[in-house]
């Protein structure tokens, strides 16, 4: 007898879509049989056509709790993600306060989030100057890497790494690290304007670029793994695809906002869309979609990060004064796949780049994937359905968004963690540690 069967003429599997039934116990993923197999279960739910996908993982998520809690928490976060088919996200260890740079931090965070996550969570760890001799405790607590900045954080107790400290960091511990790739060389002070145009130019691609040489030549030397995160200047693709063709250990993801948004279309005065590295052009966005086409570019996860309505300074529009985070957790998964299905793409392509890459990137192996032994993760999609984005239809604590009022297709109708329906009431999510190999 199995707990739960799932079946849909659309199971998006890593081979791609076909007609099936998911069955389900103790959390697991016993069986995938035919779609009009005999299974046995104690509960059983017919998608029809709608789709039913593996639950989404995203490892770039700024849950901000404790410390900055009005800002966002694990329950809200997790909240929005369940809602958005998410079911697994990693925490980044700022800015929450104390930042998760030492074990002892970890265990505030832990204290924090007990008891508050409807979906399960993983936590990153954080390098900054003068913590090496803290990585390997970290490491072995099981924080699934660490997240380092090469520019100012836009918090003060997450300070950048200089080149040779990022080389110090990674040979502390056999771990990835994760980048935020912009050189603090090549930015400049954004003067008050409601301008956006402005704002971009203090931001150049140049930034990135030197950035992510930077993180390369450190990977490079060292021998460890480096992952670029929330890439947004497509130039900077050739130097990561010769550096993996070089065998550097090296991967890069990019962001819903960056594949979607366009720098030419945002309005003046409209913060919403402030974030950093920033949103550039169009023609960017394209090139972009061809490097996640081509594989450099890995996946997309959401880098949600929100703020309080007020240091979104909608009241002035000024970009250079507003805090720079965009909040997507719930809506990636309609954004990506819009687009996506409009260049031609299939929803195992969106499913490779949202759920099984990150996954592995994190060394999730029972996570991202409907296949025999992976967690029941689901997620049934109407990929056919439109909405519009209403803001107040979002869990996330302060729902401040780019997409208000854009029409969106594909709706999440259920979410499974483990086999168990997800619907926002009582939190059964876990917490999730780094895999010891």
């Amino acid at each position: 007898m199995l707990d739960l069967v799932v079946r849909s003429r659309r199971v998006v599997t890593a081979e791609g879509e076909r007609a099936a039934a998911v069955g389900v116990r103790d959390g697991v993923i016993v069986e995938v049989a035919g779609y009009d197999a005999v299974l046995e279960a104690a509960a059983e739910r017919d998608l029809g056509d709608d789709a039913l996908l593996p639950g989404l993982v995203d490892t770039h998520v700024h849950v901000n709790e404790p410390g900055r809690t009005p800002w966002e928490g694990f329950a809200t976060a997790t909240r929005a993600a369940a809602a958005g088919g998410v079911t697994t996200i990693v925490d980044m260890p700022l800015n929450s306060l104390p930042p998760t740079v030492d074990v002892d931090a970890l265990r505030v965070k832990l204290a924090a989030a007990a008891g508050q996550c409807h979906v399960d969570v993983g936590f990153w760890g954080g390098a900054i100057p003068g913590n090496a001799g803290e990585l390997p405790a970290l490491n072995e607590a099981g924080v699934f890497g660490f997240k380092a900045f090469l520019a100012d954080s836009g918090v003060p107790e997450f300070p950048p790494l200089t080149s040779a400290e990022l080389v110090i960091a990674l040979s502390a511990v056999d771990a990835r690290f994760v980048v935020h790739a912009e050189d603090p060389h090549h930015l400049h002070e954004a003067a008050s304007s409601a301008a956006y145009t402005d704002f971009l130019a203090s931001r150049p691609p140049e930034s990135e670029h030197a950035a992510v040489r930077t993180a390369i030549e450190a990977a490079r030397k060292t021998g460890s793994r480096v992952h670029i995160l929330h890439l947004s200047a497509a130039s900077a693709v050739p130097l990561i695809r010769q550096a993996r063709a070089d065998g550097v250990r090296v991967t890069a993801e990019t962001c819903p906002h960056y594949l979607t948004l366009a720098a030419e279309r945002i309005p003046a005065g409209a913060t919403e869309f402030k974030c950093c590295p920033p949103i550039r052009e169009a023609a960017n966005a394209d090139e972009l979609w061809a490097a996640l086409a081509e594989g450099v570019i890995s996946c997309v996860v959401s880098d949600h990060s929100p703020c309080t309505p007020d240091l979104k300074r909608q009241d002035t529009g000024d970009f250079a004064a507003a805090w720079g985070g965009i909040a997507s957790v719930q809506l990636g998964l309609p954004v990506i796949w819009t687009a996506a299905r409009a260049r031609g793409h299939t929803l195992a392509d969106v499913i490779s780049w949202m759920a099984r890459r990150p996954a592995d990137l994190a060394g999730l192996a029972g996570k991202g994937r409907l296949a025999v032994g992976a967690d029941a993760d689901l997620v049934a999609f109407a990929p056919d359905e439109s909405f519009v984005v209403d803001p107040a239809a979002l869990h996330h604590r302060n729902p401040i968004t780019p997409y208000a009022g854009q029409t969106l297709t594909g709706v999440v109708r259920a979410t499974w963690l483990r086999g168990r329906p997800v619907t926002g009431d009582t939190p059964h999510g876990q917490f999730l540690t780094r895999e010891h190999t």
